[in-house]
This record gives structure tokens, sequence and C-alpha cells, in this order.
């Protein structure tokens, strides 16, 4: 996932009406306004549970640190109680418009989807069946998938689900005229570019037949027809946006006011003040859900806080989980090397992990002189990736790499942290007819630290005589129209992309095809920073994609990388590193990788 998909587009500021829970009516709850100490202020703002879910009343759990990883933090199967959740902005509530790995986090609360990721301690990159009864079936490679769904699942109106309301759910997702902002997977694996698909808004038919590559032969049972295979498709059906959806509830772009739930919980309010209310849904089964415990009886989420109000807030403990994705702020690290924490040390309430989101150098191939190899490994020999580590805060913030692949991620290629060479550097530049070294420019996303480590980069190119101009962008547009056009790349000699890059699966190939596979390349929202376009890349893709063993994948993928790695089009420099913080009363926390926070749906307070 690229860093634009971390993009808000506001607060929500609506109720929704005769839904609010007995505890709710009648009565008025206003947020005391900002002043005087920010501690003070969070913990009004985020109180929302009553007294006897307060923190004074609770003792503060530890179990030490990174218990959450491959274990469990404070293990209970105690119901009941308020789950306090914080974050920053929201995009939507709506399943096939939110692109933000904290609210996908969320959704695992109101949304089921045919297979979700595991709710397993150190297994929760691994995908299990959700409402299907199995992670699903191909006998051609990937090119065909059946799903069969397990009965007793039902929507908070008490309604079942059944194939059709999934396949009407991934339709919504090709109405780009209304859905807007979620991930377009399946608009890029199911379309007929012969005859595009527009969405259900638009669909004229009498039977309304809607997209015909989904197949619903019955209530049960639904067929994906791939305009070409993809042996990992269930990853995509894990995310939100495959999530069912039932037409007769479906309000178009203001269906995130109101989701109608498929899970434990639903949303029976929304406001600016009070935030995100989810009361339990009636309607939910435990047995035919194997996935969530739904130990809380409630679940409030403040949103539009900062990541320092974030920290407070589990600090003062009047929150209890944070889902932003984004760790602790720098001033709260500083307090958890110092020890810091009372009786409990706050280490021992901090999960450490890594993000999967690599901060990388691209080096595009169409802008001269990056064309030429010699150049561009005179860029890769001088860099200094311990020096990048440093301007990003240090080893707590940041772990170095030179691979195009994540840490979580078993199997890559091996990591020999490189150090800067600048004699190399300096032979490579004689090597592509520049002995003098060259002027370019170094494009940049307009935020404080993309530009500090961009700066720190244009110094440690200048010791050889390459001039990095650095030249910041606005940070909503870089990726999708600045850097992601390769005509306004190439226009504007962006020799040099600063870029951050994550994938919105947690496999190689998620990772690496859109980065390294000529195929990829788009004229709008380009992830082919690099625009590498070698058939014999390309191929390894495919052969990797076709490999059916998953030692052999891996193997293959790692092939994928290593070829990449060898062209110097990318410069991997770090990936960043999180330190979760559990709240002073957080149960059964467990770390869920793929969205970089605690599992929300095994998360309890008692």
């Amino acid at each position: 996932m690229d860093s634009t998909r971390e993009r808000s587009s506001g607060s929500t500021s609506t109720r929704l009406p005769g839904r609010r829970p007995a505890w709710l009516r009648g009565t008025a709850r206003r947020v005391l306004a900002l002043a005087g100490v920010v501690v003070l202020v969070v913990v009004l703002a985020v109180s929302c549970g009553g007294a006897r879910d307060g923190a004074a009343t609770v003792p503060v759990l530890g179990d030490g640190p990174d218990a959450g990883v491959d274990g469990v933090r404070s293990a209970s199967d105690a119901t009941g109680g308020t789950l306090r959740v914080v974050t920053g902005e929201i995009d939507s509530l709506d399943p096939q418009r939110s692109y933000q790995p904290g609210v996908w986090n969320l959704m695992r609360l109101y949304t089921r989807t045919l297979v979700t990721y595991s709710s397993e301690p150190g297994s929760t990159g691994d995908l299990v069946p959700d409402l299907a009864t199995d992670r699903g079936t191909t006998t051609d490679g990937g090119l065909t998938w059946a799903f069969t769904i397990r009965e007793g699942a039902r929507f908070e109106n008490g309604r079942a689900i059944t194939s059709r309301d999934v396949k009407y759910g991934i339709e919504r997702s090709f109405a780009s005229d209304v859905v807007v902002g979620g991930p377009t997977y399946v608009v890029d694996l199911l379309d007929d570019p012969a005859n595009p698909y527009a969405g259900p808004y638009q669909d004229e038919a009498p039977d309304r037949l809607g997209l015909a590559a989904v197949e619903t032969p019955d209530d049960l049972t639904v067929v994906f027809r791939l305009r070409t295979a993809r042996p990992d498709f269930p990853h995509v059906l894990a995310l939100p946006s495959s999530s069912p959806v039932p037409v007769e509830n479906d309000t178009g772009a203001d269906y995130g006011r109101d989701p109608v739930s498929s899970g434990p919980y639903a949303v029976t309010s929304v406001d600016a003040e009070t935030g995100i209310v989810l009361d339990r849904n009636p309607q939910w089964d435990r047995a035919a859900d194997p996935i969530r415990s739904a130990l809380p009886d409630r679940v409030v989420v403040r949103t539009g806080m900062s990541n320092l109000e974030r920290d407070q807030a589990l600090l003062a403990g009047s929150a209890d989980v944070d889902v932003s994705g984004m760790g602790v702020h720098a001033a709260t690290t500083s307090r958890l090397a110092e020890g810091a924490g009372g009786e409990v040390p706050l280490a021992d309430r901090v999960d450490d992990v890594t993000s999967g989101a690599v901060r990388m150098l691209a080096l595009p191939t169409d802008v001269a002189p990056m064309g030429n190899a010699d150049c561009r490994a005179a860029v890769v020999a001088a860099i200094d990736r311990r020096a990048v580590q440093d301007v990003l805060g240090g080893g707590d913030n940041a772990v170095r790499t030179s691979q195009l692949w994540p840490r979580a991620l078993a199997g890559g290629p091996e990591e020999p942290d490189p150090g800067p060479d600048l004699d190399a550097a300096r032979a490579a530049l004689a090597a592509c007819g520049q002995p003098e070294g060259f002027s370019t420019v170094l494009a940049v996303p307009d935020a404080g630290t993309s530009i500090e480590v961009a700066e720190e980069v244009s110094g440690q190119l200048a010791a050889v005589g390459i001039d990095a101009r650095v030249t910041p962008l606005p940070a909503a547009s870089f990726y999708a129209t600045d850097v992601g056009s390769p005509d306004n790349v190439a226009r504007n000699g962006y020799g040099i992309v600063l870029a951050t890059w994550s994938a919105d699966f947690p496999t190689p190939s998620s990772f690496l095809v859109p980065l390294a596979d000529g195929r990829s390349v788009s004229a709008v929202g380009n992830t082919n920073y690099a625009r590498l376009t070698d058939p014999a890349l390309s191929g390894l893709v495919d052969a990797a994609r076709q490999a059916a063993d998953p030692g052999a994948a891996r193997t293959a993928w790692a092939e994928v990388a290593t070829a990449a790695r060898a062209t110097d089009a990318y410069v991997p420099l770090v990936e960043t590193r999180l330190q979760l913080l559990a709240g002073q009363r957080l149960r059964n926390g467990v770390v869920m990788l793929p969205y970089a926070g605690y599992d929300l749906a095994t998360a309890g307070v008692r």
C-alpha cells in the first residue's frame, strides 16, 4: 500500500435515526473544549463508557515486551465492558470505500468476508475461512474460484446472507461514479475490457444479471471467473471491499452512514463528538463465526486524534487500543527508552513490529541518465542507509534494508546491509560517461520526515558529484498524479523519486508485482515508479505465479526480488518500525500484522 492510501475524507457528523442504544437516548453528551493539559482533554474526550469501565478501578496490565506478537497479551475470555478505541481521521465506514488498514481492522467487527486473516497469535498473516466453509477451491491454477457460504450467517436485519449479497457487494466497487476511494482489484480481475461493467446503479437489465464474471448458481455457492489466473485471489476476497451488502439497504454514496452489519457488532451512532459507537448485533451467531470472540458489550471509537493525543489517551488509561497503524509518537518512544511507567514499566506494554512499509528511492529508467545502468549503480553505491536511519530517529523507528522484501515475509533474499562505497560510485560514474557527476531532480512528498530524508540523500550523492535537487510535491497528489504519471515524471525530469511502498496483502506477489512487472505500468496512479519493463523480469513474475507448491513459489518470488534489485532501479533504504502500546486494561491483545495493530476481533477489557 503506498502512502497515498493513508488518506482521509474528513470526519463524519451524522447519527443513525432509530438505532441509538438505550444508554444514548435522551442524553446530550458533549466533549469539553480544548484547554490546558492534553492528557486531561484526552481523558474527557475518550472516556465514553461510564465509571465502571474507567481506568482508576482497573489494574495496569503488562505481560512483558512483545507479548502480543507471537502470543496473547493478558489473555481472558471474560465478556462485557466497553472497548475504547482511538484513531486518526477515517476515510469511510463503507466497506467498499475505505482504503485504510486501521479502518479495515475496525470493519472486522461489523463486516465479514468469504475468507479473512487469522486471529491466531503469530499466524495473523494467514488466511482462514470466514463466511465460506473453506479458503476456496480452484481446479485450473487460479483462473476459476468457487466458494460455499456457511449456513447460519445473517445480517443485522435478520436476513440470511446469500451468495448474491457477496456478489452485490463486489459489484459496488465497479460503480466508480458513486462508490469511490476503495480498492479496485476486483475490477481489474473480473471486468471484461470489451464490455465493461458499470456497476449495479447503471444496471438496467430487467433481471439484473449483474457482473457476468461472478456466478451464483444457488444461495450458498459463488463462483469467480478471473481474466487471468491468480493463485492469491483469496487475499483480494479478504478485503472488506469484498464483503456482502444487502441490495435493499444500499444507499449508494451514503451507505457508510449506516452500513448493515454481518458481524458481531452493528454501527449504532456516528458523531463527531461522541465518536463511533458499535453495539452487539443480536443476529450474530457465534457458532457460525469461528474468527471473532466479540468480548466487549460495546465498542466506542474516537476519531480525528493526533498521534500524540492517541498516545496520551493510552498512557492516561482513557483508551484501550489505537488502530491507526502508526505506532507511538517519537516523544512516547523516548519515554519507553527511559523505562517510565511506574509499577508496570511502559516497555512491558509494548509490542515491537516492522510495518512492511519500505522507504526507497526509485530511479525511473525513462528519465536521463537513469536509463544507463552504470549511472543507477553510482547512486546505489553512494547511499548511506545508516545515516538515513538516524534521520528517522534511529533503530527504534526504522530498520535498514537493501532488499525489495518486507522483513515479516519469510523466505526472502539474504540481507547484506551494505554501507556506502564512494570509490565504487565514482567508478560507476566514469563507466556511465559522467565522471564529474550529473544533475537530476529528487521528487519527494511535501512532508517533514520525507523532506529530511531527501535532503540527507541529496547530501550523500553530492559527495560524488551527483546534484540531486530536492523538489517537494503536494502530498495529496504525489502518488496519484505527480510521480504516478509516467508522462509527468518524464516531462519534469524526476530522475529520483523518494517513495514509501507497502503491499495490500502480506504476500511477496502483492509487494513485488506493482513495482517490478512491466505490465503494471499505468498512465495514472502508476506504482512501477522505476518503469521496469524488462520482459525477462515479467517472465520471472509469471513463473512465480504459476508455482503450485508454496515453497517453490516463495523461492520463485525471491528470484523476482533479486532480479528487480539487480537492476539498481530501486534503492531500498529502511522499513518502518512500529511500537504498539497496549492500553492499561487491554486484554486478549493479539498483534494483527496485516493491519499493524491489535486485532479488534479478539480484544477485550475484562
